[in-house]
This record gives C-alpha cells, sequence and structure tokens, in this order.
C-alpha cells in the first residue's frame, strides 16, 4: 500500500512520495565530498588515475560545475572516464551531480561502478551510502544488506556513521522479514463521487461511518476541510465543510470527536496565529459549525503545531509539535479538556516518541489503541505507521502494522473504524505524463491486526421531552459499574436532541441522561460477552420534573433473593442522591417490583425491604427521610408478561417518581 499522502501544503512539513534517498544525510555527503582527497579541491593529493589526460578533463569537469554548468560537467567526466576506465573519483563525482540533478536512476548506476572498483576503501563510503539508501527506497532488501555490511566495514561500530548504518541493517533485515510475511490486505478506493478533487487525503469519520471529512487540494492550490455523507448505498458528492472553517487559505489535517461535532484542525497562514502552523476548534449545533477559535497558547506555541487527533469525546487532544521538550525533532504531545472547559498542559509522550519524527497521530474510539507514523523506530524505510495501547502501566511499545501496509515509502496517517473492521487511508499516486495525485481508500483490517484494537459500539440517538417531543440538550455520561470510574461524556446537541457516544464491549457499563428540569434517565449495558463492536440507535425522552413522573432505577442490583444492595449500584444511588441535593423541594417514592417466581406474600415482602435499602442508602447520603418514601408492590405490577427471562427481568426493578 505504498505511498500514503502524509502532507501536503497546510504541514510545510513533506514526507510525500517521492525520491528522497538522503533524507537526514545530506550534510554529511557534502562534507565528504568537500573533504574526500582528490574530489572536492584540486589541490589535495593526487588523483587515482595515472592518465594525465583523465585528470585534466576531471578538472575541467570540476571547474564546470563550479559554474554549475551539470551538462558540460558530465561530458567532461564521461570523457575522463573514456581515457580511464578505473578512475573511481570521477564516478564519484558523475554520481554526485546526477544527485543534484535529481537524477537518481543513473546516479545508482555510477555509484555501483565505483564501488566495484574500490569496495573496500573508504573513497567509496559517498557511493555506498547512496547506493544502499537507494536499495532501501526501492523495497530492494536483499540486495540492500550485503551492501551495507560492506559498507559497515568501513567505520568503527561506536561511530555516528557506523551507528547510522546499523540502523540501515535493522531496517533492512525487518523489511526483508516483513515482506516475506505480507498480510491479507486488499484496498478498494472509495467512489468516484468523493474523489472529485486533484488530491484528497487525511479521512475521518464519525463512529458510525455515516459521515467523511477530509482535507482537498484544489487546482488552484488551496487546501479545504469537505465532508461527505454515506446514504445507505454510496456516499454523496463532497461539500465543503463550512463557509466559517474554510477560506481562501488553506486549512487541513481535521479530527473529528465521534458524534462528529467538535472538530479540530490546523491552520498556517491567514488566521491570527501564535506560530507558524496553529490548532483550531470548532463546534457544530445543528447543521452550523462555529467560527474556529485558537486553542490558544498553552496548546500552541511560536513553533510549529499540527496533525490532531481528537479522543471520542473530545475531551483529550494528541498533537505533533516541534516545541521544546521533546524527545526528537517533531514529536506526539497530549492534553486533556479540564472541567473548567480550558485545555490542560500538553505532555510528550516519551514512552512512543523517538529520537527522530513522529508525525500523525490517530487515537481509537476506545480510547486505547494509539496509531500514528515514525521514521524512528524500527521499520521498512522512510515513515511507518505504528500502534501502541495505553495500559495501567503506560502505553505498550509501538508495534509496526507490517506489509503491506508498510512499505519502503513513507506511510502518513491512518484511520480505523470504532468497531475495529475497516481503515481509511488516502494513496498518493501518478499516471505517466499526469501530475501526482492522491485518492482515497479503505481496506478491512487483517484478523492479526483487529485481534489488537478493542472494538467499541457505539449509541445515537436523539433526546427530547417525554410529554412534547421537543429536543433537548442534555449530558449522557458512560460510567464502568466495576471500577465506578466516568468513561465517557458526551453533549446532545441543542436544536436537534441527536447524540453519539461510544460504548466500550467486554464490561457492564451504566448510561445516565441529564437535563435541567428533567430526571434523570438510567440505562444499563453488559458487554461482558460481547465483542461485536456494532452500533445501536436509541432515542431517549426525558420526564420533565412534575408530579407523577416517574423513571427506573436500571442500575440497582440484588442477589436473587436477596435485599441487600450490590456494591455496583453505588454508582445509581449517588446520582439519585446528587439529584435529590440539586432539587430541595422534590420528595419521592421509592417502589420496588419482583416477578411471578415465587409465592406472592414472599415477593411483596422483598419488594419493600430493597425499596427501604435504598432509602436506607439516600438517608445515609444525607438526603432527609421526610423527602423519601417507600412501597413494595411485589409481582402485582409487571411491566410485561412474566413469559420469558428477559420479561421477568424487566419486571425485576426499583422506580422512583415525583410526590
Amino acid at each position: 500500500m505504498a505511498g500514503f499522502v502524509a502532507n501536503a501544503q497546510i504541514h510545510e512539513y513533506s514526507v510525500r512520495r517521492r525520491f528522497r534517498p538522503l533524507v537526514g544525510l545530506a550534510a554529511f555527503l557534502v562534507s565528504w565530498f568537500l573533504l574526500m582527497p582528490g574530489i572536492g579541491n584540486a589541490q589535495n593529493p593526487p588523483l587515482t588515475t595515472t592518465n594525465k589526460k583523465a585528470a585534466d578533463l576531471y578538472n575541467k569537469a570540476l571547474d564546470a560545475l563550479s559554474r554549475r554548468e551539470t551538462g558540460t560537467t558530465l561530458e567532461l567526466l564521461n570523457q575522463a572516464i573514456e581515457r580511464d576506465s578505473g578512475f573511481t573519483e570521477a564516478y564519484l563525482k558523475m554520481g554526485q551531480v546526477y544527485e543534484f540533478m535529481r537524477r537518481p536512476d543513473p546516479a545508482f548506476q555510477v555509484y555501483q561502478r565505483a564501488i566495484r572498483q574500490k569496495p573496500n576503501q573508504p573513497v567509496s563510503g559517498p557511493a555506498y551510502q547512496f547506493v544502499s539508501t537507494y536499495l532501501l527506497k526501492k523495497g530492494r532488501y536483499d540486495e540492500a544488506i550485503p551492501c551495507l555490511e560492506a559498507f559497515q566495514k568501513l567505520f568503527a561500530p561506536q561511530s555516528s556513521q557506523g551507528k547510522r548504518i546499523a540502523r540501515l541493517l535493522q531496517t533492512a533485515h525487518f523489511g526483508q522479514q516483513a515482506v516475506q510475511n505480507p498480510l491479507a490486505v486488499k484496498p478498494q478506493a472509495l467512489p468516484a463521487t468523493v474523489q472529485a478533487f486533484p488530491s484528497q487525503y487525511f479521512p475521518v469519520l464519525t463512529a458510525d461511518e455515516q459521515t467523511l471529512v477530509y482535507t482537498v487540494l484544489k487546482p488552484e492550490g488551496d487546501e479545504d476541510l469537505m465532508v461527505s455523507t454515506y446514504r445507505g448505498e454510496t456516499w454523496s458528492p463532497p461539500e465543503s465543510l463550512s463557509p466559517a472553517i474554510n477560506t481562501p487559505d488553506n486549512e487541513g489535517t481535521p479530527s473529528l470527536s465521534a458524534d462528529g461535532r467538535t472538530l479540530v484542525f490546523t491552520a498556517c497562514q491567514g488566521r491570527s496565529g501564535i506560530g507558524s502552523c496553529d490548532l483550531y476548534i470548532s463546534r457544530k449545533t445543528g447543521e452550523a459549525w462555529s467560527a474556529p477559535k485558537n486553542l490558544g497558547p498553552i496548546i500552541n506555541t511560536r513553533g510549529w503545531e499540527s496533525q490532531p487527533a481528537l479522543s471520542a469525546d473530545g475531551r483529550r487532544l494528541y498533537f505533533v509539535s516541534d516545541r521544546p521538550g521533546g524527545v526528537g525533532r517533531r514529536d506526539i504531545w497530549c492534553s486533556d479538556l479540564g472541567d473548567d472547559g480550558d485545555w490542560k498542559t500538553p505532555y510528550n509522550l516519551k514512552s512512543i516518541n523517538s529520537p527522530f519524527d513522529e508525525a500523525s497521530p490517530f487515537i481509537h474510539a476506545n480510547g486505547r489503541s494509539l496509531f500514528f507514523a515514525s521514521d524512528g523506530h524500527t521499520g521498512m524505510g522512510g515513515y511507518d505507521l505504528f500502534v501502541a495501547d495505553s495500559t495501567s502501566s503506560g502505553w505498550s511499545s509501538p508495534q509496526n502494522l507490517g506489509y503491506p501496509i508498510n512499505t519502503a515509502d513513507d506511510q502518513a496517517a491512518l484511520f480505523v473504524s470504532a468497531n475495529g473492521n475497516r481503515a481509511y487511508y488516502s494513496h498518493e499516486e501518478s499516471e505517466p505524463g499526469a501530475k501526482q495525485r492522491s485518492r482515497l481508500y479503505r481496506f478491512d483490517l487483517p484478523e492479526s491486526l483487529r485481534q489488537k484494537v478493542r472494538p467499541v459500539s457505539y449509541l445515537k440517538g436523539q433526546i427530547a421531552d417525554a410529554k412534547t417531543k421537543k429536543p433537548l440538550t442534555a449530558t449522557i455520561e458512560l460510567v464502568d459499574l466495576a471500577t465506578q470510574q466516568l468513561v465517557t461524556r458526551v453533549q446532545s446537541d441543542p436544536q436537534t436532541g441527536q447524540y453519539t457516544a461510544v460504548l466500550p464491549t467486554g464490561g457492564e457499563y451504566a448510561l445516565y441522561i441529564t437535563g435541567p428540569g428533567y430526571l434523570f434517565k438510567s440505562l444499563s449495558f453488559d458487554f461482558t460477552r460481547k465483542r461485536e463492536g456494532e452500533g445501536m440507535t436509541l432515542s431517549v425522552p426525558l420526564e420533565p420534573i412534575v408530579p407523577s413522573g416517574r423513571e427506573t432505577l436500571n442500575n440497582i442490583f440484588f442477589e436473587t433473593g436477596r435485599f441487600d444492595l450490590a456494591e455496583k449500584s453505588r454508582t445509581e444511588l449517588t446520582r439519585l442522591a446528587k439529584f435529590l441535593e440539586e432539587n430541595k423541594t422534590v420528595t419521592i417514592e421509592i417502589s420496588g417490583h419482583t416477578d411471578d417466581r415465587g409465592d406472592a406474600a414472599s415477593n411483596l415482602d422483598l419488594s419493600r425491604k430493597r425499596a427501604q435499602a435504598v432509602v436506607a442508602y439516600l438517608e445515609k447520603a444525607g438526603i432527609e427521610l421526610r423527602r423519601i418514601r417507600s412501597v413494595g408492590f411485589g409481582e402485582t405490577r409487571p411491566l410485561a408478561p412474566n413469559s420469558d427471562e428477559e420479561n421477568r427481568r424487566l419486571n425485576r426493578r426499583i422506580e422512583w417518581r415525583i410526590l
């Protein structure tokens, strides 16, 4: 899957697919040519040739090169080689000229001839450097390994160049093994309706994969953010994301929250920025995006900030920066959104960043799997894609995603769907006689990678008034019942009432929906044995705080036939206590209900004792007893016929209502 687009103008930082055999080593080669005897200075020790005519032609070539007459230089060097076919310095200088002319293929050929003449001498060092890196960039690992091994013998192992060569050898061996063990990846281009521009790249999607936002490069050179919607069978033609966001200057590298209503993107000029490239945030209400706001000096510096990655709930932000204090040149940093609505001081992901460059982080909707590009960790050459997991003890060691997701070309960005089934990316390609362009692709994630990505479900729907059906703004919170910890918090759209919340699989969770002036709604989700990662749609009506308004406490748990509250009931009861504290004039009735198993008298007694247990908890939490009363109805008020276990579960419940 060669040629992921890593960048366009918006980044000021190119890792586009092009021939780059000397990245990071240009200064080394220039100094080598200037200092190597007989190459950069005619006053240095004698050249290796004994042919005076060849030497004269060589020196004339140097004079022509000083005047930047590359054609004349190559002609004179060829004449020198005709006089002496063993003239190593002439081949080396010719290779250098081809490099300057950006003609790697003939440079490769002449450098190979120089190596064959002087395979064990330092004079061939520049040729070894070019040939080995050329082979790596072409993915010709079997040929690169012996070339690098010969090159390595010219330097002490602990020298700076010796260490560079050792790293290149590590790359060659890794690439060789990866190509021999390919993953089952079959990319498919997204429909032509989406590919409406010369180049489109950096795709991101909402958790339900219904909304696609991406960067496009227009013919006039302007970068904008576009949006396309999935309509059951195909994607709609792209539209400008918003006139409030797109300008005549460049906007790019978008990141979306799971519900698609919070956007962070990069802009590098034309706005009131702090540094060379800054991050901006915009929020969607109804169908309108707010005017973008610079994330401010906590996030943005006088340096370079770009390539944002929002967590599913929009409360954690990963991004790339060259600010001081990092591990490498450009590192991944992270910031959390405080309860006060301000971003906290970013911290460096030191266990993930390398001494080189990291790029394009993407945090999966599970909040745990971080995908990113790097040219510092062991890969197949250039930028490879990696994944690391957040654990209780920190980040795991980055793992290379393997071949053919990674190749000898630069790979830059990957978006993985919430359910872990699909990945989206952009691929740069060119046709004979045509300019390079990039298109959007997707592929099914190979099983070996799917096992590493914990899938998540999503819950979406509308929050509305139970009586008037008016859409409501509400807070939706997901709590892990085992740990009592908040997993995610999102807001419904104040105009449409729409919401999307991510639900992790593999546990028991309580979902709470609260809105001012309404009873809170509690729901229960048990994913202990489920890993489907599929989404659900659930519209939630909220009852206003009026007499006789009632709700079920769906996260109150008792052992069968007992009235002792289970520990995981604490979250629900704490919420109810908080509601009563915030609404001090409200008095409520707690009622217990059972199914029809057992005799009626025992069920009535059990329902009363369970209701009393809830009242006792609330009293202990500081709620006055005069505001709470309890009652038990046993099996007399079923919600559904006691015909199966699911209905019986519904009938075993604790309700509360306003008096």
